[in-house]
């Protein structure tokens, strides 16, 4: 939803929330890692688009019977200020995000959580420091997306309204609760806004909260009033969100975003194969 500093946001729930529900709003903000284009001297943590660099014996990943993913972004995670995030991300090595994004079929196969057979098509591959790495040459069809270096900085993120954590903390919750009060909305509103890249903290969904579409699709797409769909979704965390950039020529659906979460246990371990992906737009 907002993303802004601690005091910003505390002010807002000060302003517009009773005080007990004030403090207890603010208990669910996290920090995150906004990613802008790097300019001047600004530290370098990644960058979108371009070609990716990977061993030379790593295969380009490809969604079998569809065909290769188009890169769109990667991460230093060295150069990633992540001891603030509370989440293990990698410490060292890089991150580099695939999608297919229908430059091959007019964009007629859409990656899906609820559908395992597409799954394929959005993959998060993580490459170990010290590995030989070498630029690679986009597969034929495949037009890369203009290279842009990524800064990143650290910054208060807070829950999408209708989040599962909002509900765990403040259930049961009638229609008119205060944090979904037409004027704290608004006001939340207004400071969100802009390209929103990130790492890390809570997503900003173009439509409806992220977690809740990848817990269903792990759960094998059971009926969305399943009460199983809401605990699982409070296991995923946000990986990555990379946002529609004119500067970058990336246009997900009507100015949408994609999102890659993953639960807490495969990250730690580094399964990133096991990350899963959702997209929306508006």
């Amino acid at each position: 939803m907002t993303q802004s500093t601690p005091d910003v946001l505390r002010t807002l729930a000060r302003e517009y929330l009773p005080e007990g529900i004030a403090e207890r709003w603010t208990g669910l903000l996290r920090p995150g890692l906004r990613l802008e284009q790097a300019t001047g001297d600004d530290p370098v943590a990644g960058r979108l688009g371009g070609l990716p660099e990977l061993p030379e014996d790593a295969p380009w990943p490809v969604w079998e019977g569809h065909g290769p993913l188009a890169f769109v972004a990667s991460f230093d995670c060295a150069a990633l200020p992540s001891g603030s995030l509370g989440m293990a991300l990698p410490t060292d090595g890089t991150l580099a995000f695939f999608y297919f994004d229908g430059q091959l079929d007019d964009g007629h196969a859409v990656v899906a959580p609820d559908e395992p057979g597409t799954w394929a098509g959005a993959r998060v591959l993580y490459v170990p420091a010290g590995a030989a790495l070498v630029e690679r040459a986009a597969p034929a069809g495949i037009r890369p997306y203009s290279e842009v270096p990524l800064t990143a900085r650290v910054e208060t993120t807070a829950p999408y309204p209708w989040h599962p954590v909002v509900y765990r903390e403040f259930a049961p919750m009638p229609d008119d609760h205060p944090v979904w009060s037409e004027d704290f909305l608004e006001a939340l509103s207004d400071h969100a806004g802009g390209t929103e890249h990130r790492i890390g903290g809570h997503a900003n969904p173009v439509q409806d909260e992220v977690e809740t579409e990848v817990a269903r699709g792990a759960l094998g797409s059971p009926p969305w009033n399943d009460p199983r769909i809401h605990d699982e979704a409070l296991r995923w965390l946000l990986l990555a969100q990379i946002d529609t950039d004119d500067d970058v020529g990336m246009m997900w659906g009507d100015c949408g975003a994609l999102y890659w979460l993953i639960r807490p246990e495969d990250l730690a371990a580094r399964r990133f194969d096991r990350a899963m992906f959702t997209w929306q737009c508006g």
